[in-house]
């Protein structure tokens, strides 16, 4: 008798923990679907400290993205060309369309706002709305005082609007 009194008690024990297994799990799912263990990923833009992003816009319509750095070197400078690819690698740059010089001159602390295609493996980015893009800003520039010239690579996460 006793024994069979232990059988059905490990038998209870079991089925209760089963379902109580069985729930977690449905529920786990469910935060899962939901997108509760997914944090928000919010664009970034980050440069050398010669550089500050103030804003990025990925547009999805056109894989263009829309950017407004500010310039904190010690002299004024010209931007001579800008690109945006996946690599990092100065590929894909084009001229500021600015004659008769086709530069951008900025001054100290001053802002420039720009749109560059983005690249992929040298294709031009197609991202739906919502969808992350992950790659760099290229920025090739001289100062005025040296006329030496530089570039600057930002990194930068956009999700797509």
């Amino acid at each position: 008798m006793k024994g069979k009194f232990a059988a059905q008690s490990a038998i209870e024990y079991l089925t209760t923990y089963g379902w109580a297994i069985v729930i977690i799990t449905i529920v786990l799912v469910a935060m899962f679907e939901l997108g509760l263990f997914q944090p928000p990923v919010s664009t970034t833009c980050v440069f050398p400290a010669e550089f500050g992003c103030l804003t990025a816009i990925l547009y999805s319509s056109t894989g263009q993205v829309n950017l407004t750095i500010q310039q904190n070197t010690q002299s004024t400078i010209n931007i001579t060309s800008f690109g945006c690819n996946n690599s990092g690698n100065p590929s894909n740059m084009i001229l500021p369309n600015n004659p008769p010089s086709n530069r951008l001159t900025i001054a100290i602390g001053g802002t420039v706002t720009f749109n560059v295609l983005c690249y992929n493996n040298g294709t031009a980015v197609n991202v739906a709305p919502g969808q992350l893009f992950k790659g760099y800003v290229i920025l090739n520039y001289t100062t005025l005082t040296s006329g030496f010239p530089h570039t600057a690579v930002g990194q930068l996460v956009a999700k797509a609007v």
